[in-house]
């Protein structure tokens, strides 16, 4: 008996290593180039004001790229990210934009920060965004 519950510790702890290191990241080419030029498009028009055309931030606004961002959202899911600007951005009209425009914007992001993009679009569903990880580094 304890030799099953031995194994079956082990098999769930190896299981647990396998599926942390085959889930999704930034890395992994999430977002497409055409979906971050949308996201330039839409952040420029609703969030440069604030957080600058480059993404450096300025006063009280943080900048959305550079070693702070990083390691702010490091271990974090896209959609954390998704839902944080998708509730409280733009500042002056929180939940204006659609969820298109939010997740083109968190690709554009992506990309500014110099994520790969790959060859499907980053999905607008919350539960896909949960699952896929921004890692500062691979």
């Amino acid at each position: 008996m304890k030799f099953v519950v031995a194994f079956l510790i082990i098999a769930s702890v190896a299981l647990a290593a396998v599926n942390q290191d085959t889930q999704r990241s930034v890395w992994d080419g999430v977002y497409t180039e055409e979906q971050a030029k949308r996201g330039e498009v839409a952040f420029v028009q609703a969030c440069s004001n604030c957080h600058g055309r480059t993404l450096e931030g300025a006063d009280m606004t943080p900048a959305l790229t550079g070693g702070a961002f990083m390691a702010n959202w490091d271990g974090l899911t896209v959609g954390d990210l998704f839902d944080r600007i998708r509730i409280s951005m733009p500042a002056d009209r929180p939940g204006s934009l659609s969820r298109q425009e939010n997740v083109d914007v968190v690709s554009f992001i992506l990309r500014f920060n110099q994520f790969p993009s790959g060859k499907e679009e980053l999905p607008r569903d919350i539960q896909t965004l949960k699952q896929i990880m921004f890692k500062a580094q691979r």
